[in-house]
């Protein structure tokens, strides 16, 4: 559940890691300072978009830890894989191209069947809205 009192201690904290006092946080995020003083006095509750321009701002800052204090701050970056992922992808060599484009030739199709269709009917539509239809062609 949010509690307001801790969201001030994790402001506060924010502001300390960044080195702002409540006028250079207000002023960074395009909010009056008033807005500030009254988050920190615990008179007004912060709106949605107060704390969307704090994650948006600071990177470092993960949205569930500012609300809710799970997490970490500054955020830790999730390295899925340990290993480096390849810059580059290696283009195949010029016997391995001969040898797939060998197999794609040998390789058996099967033929389909295709059925002769024929025309029943042709509706021609205008811009002035009129049709004609051609039938038994």
């Amino acid at each position: 559940m949010f509690s307001q009192q801790d969201f001030i201690a994790r402001l506060q904290r924010i502001m300390n890691y960044y080195d702002l006092n409540a006028s250079a946080l207000a002023d960074g995020l395009g909010v009056l300072r008033s807005s500030i003083s009254h988050l920190l006095s615990e008179r007004n509750k912060p709106s949605l978009d107060f704390i969307l321009k704090i994650v948006d701002k600071y990177p470092e800052v993960d949205l569930y830890w500012l609300l809710y204090g799970k997490g970490s701050f500054p955020k830790e970056e999730k390295n899925p894989s340990s290993t480096p992922l390849p810059t580059e992808i290696p283009f195949p060599k010029a016997n391995d191209l001969e040898n797939s484009v060998k197999d794609a030739v040998t390789m058996p199709e099967n033929p389909i069947k295709e059925e002769k269709k024929q025309i029943k009917k042709i509706i021609f539509f205008y811009e002035d809205n009129s049709f004609e239809i051609f039938e038994n062609l």
